[in-house]
């Protein structure tokens, strides 16, 4: 198991001992200051369908849970679930960042999420040497909800019908709190469940969002495609204050898909999670070198 970040085997082959230990020893205080803490991680993009990346995440997630810390894995899977519809003569369609989820759809959505990507992270982290778990909303109470009443950003007076997409109502944490105090490894799936037992498909960003607040997570990290968030020249901007992303959102410069990422991760900051990472999922062992070491790669929100 590669338990550093490298770009490949041979180049880590060619650091002298000395250096591997000084690389080692620099990740202490990490691991001291973050020791018993969550770590929520919604995991998805390029790291989520290219194989060596997805070696890479679970050898990461393995990694941050035998040095003490406790990662609970939120999923997307929004390529698999178009790739299923496609299959069926079906077109996806999105409101504001959102996915419009009628009966069929969400059939698909169940099976492709709850079942095919559920079961093969599960199958990484556990074959990295992790003990992984597969949940969604429905296990243990996990996550309830209702079906999401979609604003218009432009004319709040009208409302967009996305279908069985779900709004979160509550998320009781027990069978995630049970699971990491037995050294087991949480991967959610973001569906929930409404008062009659239907089921809603939830943004994996808002989920993972609404968890790290609900478990006091130290930290809520989102794997994109994107090196973070982008001002309009393109430029990264590493570190953004809740006022600043208000900005973003009034000029523009923040939308589409990155809309619910960056509205539940200012969320979980102004609710007490300590710091929120918008990270580039396509960096071999970018978790690891955001979490455990001085190297920024992304975005990191603060709530003031």
């Amino acid at each position: 198991m590669t338990a550093l970040p490298t770009e490949t085997s041979d180049s880590f082959a060619n650091i002298s001992p000395r250096d591997k230990a000084e690389i080692l020893a620099q990740a202490l205080p990490y691991i001291r200051k973050f020791h018993g803490k969550t770590i929520v991680i919604k995991y998805g993009g390029n790291a989520m369908t290219d194989p060596a990346l997805q070696a890479d995440f679970a050898e990461d997630v393995v990694l941050l849970k035998l040095v003490g810390l406790n990662p609970v894995v939120v999923h997307g899977g929004g390529p698999q679930i178009d790739d299923a519809l496609n299959k069926i003569g079906k077109k996806g369609q999105f409101v504001q960042g959102m996915r419009v989820t009628d009966e069929e759809t969400m059939e698909v959505v169940e099976w492709v999420l709850a079942g095919e990507v559920q079961q093969d992270i599960v199958g990484l982290i556990n074959h990295a040497g992790g003990k992984a778990v597969g949940l969604t909303g429905r296990d243990g109470g996990l996550i309830r909800a209702r079906k999401l009443r979609l604003k218009d950003r432009e004319d709040p007076s009208k409302e967009h019908d996305v279908g069985h997409v779900g709004d979160i109502v509550g998320i009781d944490p027990s069978v995630v709190k049970a699971l990491q105090d037995d050294q087991f490894i949480p991967v959610i799936s973001p569906i929930g469940f409404g008062d009659e037992n239907e089921s809603y498909n939830i943004n994996a960003d808002v989920v993972a969002g609404k968890l790290a607040e609900v478990l006091k997570a130290e930290k809520l990290v989102l794997l994109t495609n994107t090196p973070g968030v982008l001002n309009k020249q393109g430029e990264l901007l590493t570190d953004l204050s809740a006022r600043e992303i208000d900005e973003l959102f009034a000029d523009g410069t923040i939308s589409g898909g990155m809309l619910p990422k960056i509205s539940s991760a200012l969320d979980a900051a102004k609710s007490g999670v300590h710091a929120v990472h918008i990270i580039d999922g396509r960096v071999p062992h970018a978790l690891l070198l955001e979490i455990l070491t001085e190297q920024a790669f992304g975005t990191m929100i603060r709530s003031h």
